[in-house]
């Protein structure tokens, strides 16, 4: 199986005053469809508004810039909206159907990244959204006559409802305008800082990598994903890992750069690729991937389809080499006991956070 998993930035899919939205096209990123993994970009401005949606997938956002963005959720069959509060850092699930809109009420411009899974989606490798109101929303698609009886209105009121809204998508919101308010009781049961969490991992000066399951966020059961955070100080290396529970990993660029290399079948290596922020990286099942920061470091956010991720790891305390046998690795390597024990006490130092060498 032949896959092209070359790092890949997003595509514009439209722009406007209030913002814009950027996707990785599965036309031009084929691997996406293949594992059935999607991404997005929204981009608002001060004052931008998101028109309420729904998607055809489970995906979940991640907060790379602002300081007051706020997203309204109607969950299915919940039969109420609940308004969070989002800051640089946060995590937020999205469940597929659920209605959804997001505004920036901050000074400066509000990142949001999704990344989700697409096996239900229309067009694999790719989010498709549907939206109530707008010149491509729901309302205004349906014949004035089936409107006019549904809300028992007259052709005066039909043409209000369905076309005083000229906005395509996202828009810009008039300074005064209220805007709803964050719940800040409810955000902390659905919105997760991962940024600001205890690591996992954590070596000096090599950096920490930090998972979001159920455990920590019961309601990212809603998409059936987990996330992890990998922030590498300067020229680290996060060494070789794979999935071992059945799933893909899809992973985004967030903040600095460096290289990943990938090794898939037949013991191949599939990427040996420069990255830098905005590139996406999709990681098939069992491929095993590795990361080396650059001189400013680098910040990686992915998700895995699975909410039980485990991983292999073939260096650190926890790897598999200080588990296997000696006499194996030395018929494995084919190697004597002197190089094995030599190999071993190198193998299994501290984590799998590598910091740079002097």
């Amino acid at each position: 199986m032949e896959l092209d998993l070359t790092p890949k930035v997003a595509e514009t899919l439209l722009e406007g005053d209030g913002g814009g939205y950027y996707i990785w096209l599965s036309s031009q990123v084929p691997v996406l469809a293949k594992t059935n993994v999607g991404a997005g970009q929204l981009v608002l401005r001060p004052r931008g508004f998101a028109l309420p949606h729904y998607a055809d997938s489970n995906k979940i956002g991640y907060v790379i810039q602002g300081t007051n963005g706020v997203a309204g959720l109607v969950l299915p069959n919940s039969g109420k909206e609940v308004v969070v509060k989002l800051k640089k850092g946060d995590v937020i699930p999205v469940p597929i159907g659920g209605v959804s809109w997001w505004f920036n009420d901050g000074d400066s411009d509000l990142n949001i990244i999704f990344l989700g899974e697409t096996s239900k989606a229309h067009v694999p490798g790719e989010f498709t959204y549907f939206f109530l109101n707008g010149i491509q929303g729901l309302l205004a698609s349906f014949s004035s006559d089936l409107i006019s009886k549904v809300y028992n209105f007259n052709q005066d009121e039909v043409n209000k409802l369905t076309q005083s809204q000229s906005g395509v998508v996202i828009i810009s919101v008039e300074k005064g305008q209220p805007m709803p308010k964050p719940q800040l009781e409810l955000t902390k049961e659905l919105v997760y800082d991962i940024d600001a969490a205890g690591p996992n991992i954590e070596a000096q000066n090599g950096g920490l990598v930090t998972i979001l399951t159920d455990k920590e966020l019961p309601f990212i059961k809603e998409v059936g994903l987990s996330v992890i955070r990998v922030k590498l100080e300067p020229n680290a290396i996060k060494a070789p890992s794979n999935l071992i529970t059945p799933g893909i990993q899809l992973i985004y660029i967030a903040r600095g750069g460096g290289k990943i290399e990938i090794v898939g079948l037949n013991g191949k290596r599939v990427l040996d690729a420069q990255v830098k922020v905005g590139h996406l990286i999709v990681v098939p099942r069992f491929f095993v991937v590795a990361k080396i920061a650059g001189e400013e470091g680098m910040e990686t956010y992915s998700i895995v389809t699975t909410t039980k991720p485990l991983f292999e790891e073939l260096a650190g305390k926890k790897s598999v080499w200080g588990v296997l046998s000696p006499t194996v690795q030395e018929v494995s390597f084919n190697v004597n006991s002197e190089f094995q024990k030599l190999f071993i006490s190198k193998a299994t130092l501290d984590t799998n956070l590598i910091p740079p060498t002097i």
